[in-house]
């Protein structure tokens, strides 16, 4: 079958992809043709993360359950988990925190500002990428992108495919009465549509045509420009009615008769005006083998995919199977709870190892991206770092294909992993600041890291921090760019933001990065250079993980200020005041130069088209 299959791909070509828009309800198992970005955020304003009472935060200083703190009930809002948490408000306790006693409420914990609320854009912010360029559809892709907006998708048009059904004996199953001696309901065209439909292809079934070589060739040549694949039920043998031989050897090149399986022996197939057209054969199960053996891999070269034989059997079946890897991180799982965990896997140097995903029951971000699911059971509280755990694959993965990227936060490189895809390799990323990212590099938990670390005492990038964590390893280094950083703030300035010393000012609050973040120790050393202590900085322990989460933050008025990127600035509509130009780094360690994910990513660097897109956006620098 695999000759057979060759044979098929060398004299049949690739059809020219076709592009077609369609809706998100009807796009499901559909391939991307471009990046897909969030057109509003996810949610779209302060709600509660739990069902419980809004109030001011600093209403609840001191609270313990031996010392609860009365509240009038006058002071504060009952909301539902979901509900809308007023801007009176900054913060949500829980209702089991609790109590009443008549028009008073009791609250026994104190809580911090911004306890229990979720900010707008907390899942998905507007101008993030939520979907890529090459991903297929997905329900998870589908609930994601219509929460976010989107309503229609630049899709690659599928192969269209015609089975015709043919032979004497061969009844609609629609055929009313006892079935007469001799006769067999058409049920292949029940199987092919339903595999067609796991595969995500369209199928058209045809008419039953008798055994008469005439009206055989007739359908065919009917058809021929209106279907891209043809497939023929029954005719190849070789008794007295058997005359699909016959009739594509009369319209084209006959390319094999018969195949090495068992079953599935009677297939052939042939090329006509430059198409495939294939015999099943009658037998159900022969029919089936053909067509995943055959038909399913076939639609996949007509789409001008990469042949993977051993992958393709597996996807044509319908299951991606289960891998065991190790945790990343110890995972602490809810008591008496069987948890189902949204994790990514990767392998580095031959150890499989799998993460979960932040997020919680409302986050379909996590749902989408996810690898796959992993189960915890309900007797199992902790789960060390390094723990075996088996995951339940959601999605075809080329682990020796796929790198793992820790380090600082970037729009700009989250950009590389379509170039990166398209170049036959995958990227995956966790935002753990330039600290974090060298630090799980020394530790071997990722292929690649980044960083834009001042040193305070040279005033040089990343150098100190790079010894200090690669110890006796051997690392390369490149820099990929410049890029501005500097002070987001609300559009139009209205609070006459002008320098780091503002900063200091009672009345303005920023929001910070989390530490270890290179955008934290500029602000940090910026700090240290003004002679500002972080103690007269209002939210400087206020932390976000990326710039889009704070330029998020400004925009939504839960703080005046941030230190961030430009490219966060503008997607969020805010203005940007420069304050340094940083230069951003990559750093692998020398055993992986020539892993395949690498070799993607340092090709991906010179895609004019990333280029191009980085360009327009602005705030960056190249270095060469």
């Amino acid at each position: 079958m695999a000759v057979a299959l060759r044979y098929l791909r060398e004299s049949i070509a690739p059809l020219v992809p076709m592009r077609e828009r369609t809706a998100v309800e009807a796009s499901l198992g559909r391939a991307l043709l471009e990046d897909v970005t969030a057109l509003r955020n996810i949610p779209h304003y302060r709600a509660s993360a739990v069902d419980g009472y809004a109030l001011r935060a600093t209403m609840t200083a001191g609270a313990s359950p031996a010392r609860p703190v009365r509240l009038s009930l006058e002071t504060c809002q009952w909301v539902n988990t979901g509900g809308i948490v007023e801007p009176s408000f900054d913060a949500v306790v829980m209702v089991e925190d609790t109590s009443l006693d008549g028009s008073e409420l009791l609250v026994s914990k104190a809580i911090t500002v911004g306890a229990n609320v979720r900010p707008p854009g907390d899942d998905v912010m507007r101008g993030q990428i939520i979907a890529r360029e090459g991903d297929v559809v997905t329900p998870q892709h589908q609930a994601l992108l219509r929460a976010a907006g989107v309503e229609g998708l630049l899709i690659r048009a599928l192969p269209r495919t015609l089975y015709l059904p043919t032979g004497d004996e061969i009844l609609p199953v629609s055929y009313e009465g006892p079935l007469p001696a001799g006769t067999v309901p058409e049920t292949n065209s029940i199987l092919l549509r339903g595999l067609f439909s796991r595969w995500g292809f369209p199928l058209t079934v045809g008419d039953i045509i008798p055994d008469d070589p005439a009206r055989l060739r007739q359908a065919l040549e009917k058809n021929m420009d209106a279907y891209d694949l043809f497939l023929v039920g029954a005719g190849s043998a070789k008794g007295k009615k058997d005359h699909t031989a016959e009739v594509f050897s009369s319209l084209g090149d006959l390319l094999f008769r018969w195949v090495r399986t068992r079953p599935g022996r009677p297939a052939m197939a042939a090329r006509i005006k430059g198409k495939p057209v294939l015999c099943l054969p009658g037998f159900p199960m022969s029919s089936v083998v053909v067509a995943m053996g055959i038909v399913f891999p076939l639609l996949a070269h007509l789409q001008g995919l990469p042949a993977e034989e051993e992958k393709a059997l597996s996807r044509a079946l319908g299951s991606f199977g289960s891998e065991e890897g190790e945790l990343l991180f110890a995972h602490s799982s809810p008591p008496g709870v069987e948890e189902w965990l949204r994790c990514q896997m990767i392998q580095i140097r031959g150890k499989t190892i799998v993460w979960p995903l932040p997020g919680g029951a409302s986050s379909m971000r996590a749902m989408s991206e996810a690898d796959g699911i992993a189960i915890i059971a309900e007797e199992k509280l902790e789960c060390p770092k390094g723990m075996r755990i088996l995951l339940h694959k959601s999605k075809e993965i080329s682990l020796e294909r796929r790198i793992l990227f820790q380090g600082s936060n970037d729009p700009a490189v989250e950009r590389l992993i379509s170039p990166i895809r398209r170049l036959g390799c995958d990227m995956v990323m966790r935002s753990v600041g330039s600290v974090g990212g060298l630090a799980a590099l020394s530790r071997g938990e990722c292929h690649l890291a980044a960083c834009h670390l001042i040193d305070p005492e040279t005033q040089s990038y990343n150098d100190s921090y790079i010894v200090r964590f690669r110890g006796n390893a051997q690392w390369r280094r490149r820099q990929l760019f410049f890029r501005q950083q500097g002070l987001i703030v609300a559009k139009g300035n209205p609070k006459g933001i002008s320098s780091v010393e503002d900063l200091a000012r009672p009345d303005l609050s920023i929001v910070n990065r989390q530490p270890g973040a290179g955008t934290r120790v500029l602000l940090d050393y910026l700090l240290t250079e003004k002679k500002i202590a972080p103690s007269f900085v209002k939210g400087y322990d206020r932390q976000c993980i990326t710039h889009l989460d704070a330029a998020s933050r400004v925009a939504y008025g839960l703080a005046d200020v941030a230190l961030g990127i430009k490219m966060a600035a503008e997607a969020m509509d805010l203005d940007f005041l420069p304050i340094a130009e940083e230069p951003y780094e990559i750093v692998y360690p020398e055993d992986c130069h020539d892993h395949p994910g690498i070799v993607a990513f340092l090709e991906a660097l010179e895609d004019q088209q990333w280029r191009a897109e980085i360009d327009k956006i602005g705030g960056y620098r190249w270095i060469c």
